[in-house]
């Protein structure tokens, strides 16, 4: 009888602890499809915490920024910018700053990648679909020097390859994109 009480309560236990796809994060990113209409990197003035610029246009970070607000409450521009003040020597100096910029620090994928690898689940990179699950933010190298962010979605192509939701250009859109450019990082938000 112990034995029994003992296997069912570890295996009661399994889902809690397995990482499970984060559809709450794919459905906010795709919310902003066809609403986010253009690419835009000007530096813009924003309140803190959560400030944004306006929803019909952004970058690839804002993407990753809106969706993690709507649906898990994160705000990255406070955590990005709490994380640097705490620990400014680990973040990339590509921008000669001696301290932080809540405006524009979050904005940028060397410093969401930093803070990923640093406060979330860092994981592999690979070139197979299956070590991809939705929900899951991937960054890429674009024309060879261009840091890029994206967030993988739920939907698969015929052959099984997950598409990503980004804005590379032309406003946020969901695509065939996960391994168009050489991937730099994979992440996954630590289960609570």
């Amino acid at each position: 009888m112990n034995k029994i009480l003992v296997i069912i309560l570890c295996c009661s236990l399994v889902p809690s602890f397995a990482a499970a796809d984060d559809t709450a994060i794919v459905q906010s990113a795709r919310k902003q499809v066809g609403v986010t209409l253009s690419y835009d990197r000007a530096y813009s003035k924003l309140a803190y915490p959560n400030g944004d610029i306006p929803l019909e246009r952004g970058v690839c970070t804002d993407v990753i920024i809106r969706a993690l607000r709507d649906a898990k409450n994160m705000d990255l521009q406070k955590l990005v910018h709490e994380d640097m003040k705490k620990s400014f020597s680990a973040y990339p100096k590509d921008w000669q700053l001696k301290s932080t910029d809540r405006n524009i620090d979050h904005r940028r994928v060397p410093n969401l990648k930093v803070y990923f690898k640093r406060n979330q689940e860092s994981l592999a990179v690979t070139n197979k679909p299956s070590d991809y699950r939705s929900g899951d933010i991937v960054t890429s190298m674009v024309s060879g020097n261009l840091p890029h962010i994206m967030i993988v979605s739920d939907k698969l192509t015929a052959k099984g390859v997950p598409l990503v939701i980004h804005n590379i250009g032309s406003g946020a859109r969901e695509e065939d994109s996960l391994f168009e450019y050489p991937l730099t990082g994979h992440y996954r938000l630590k289960q609570l």
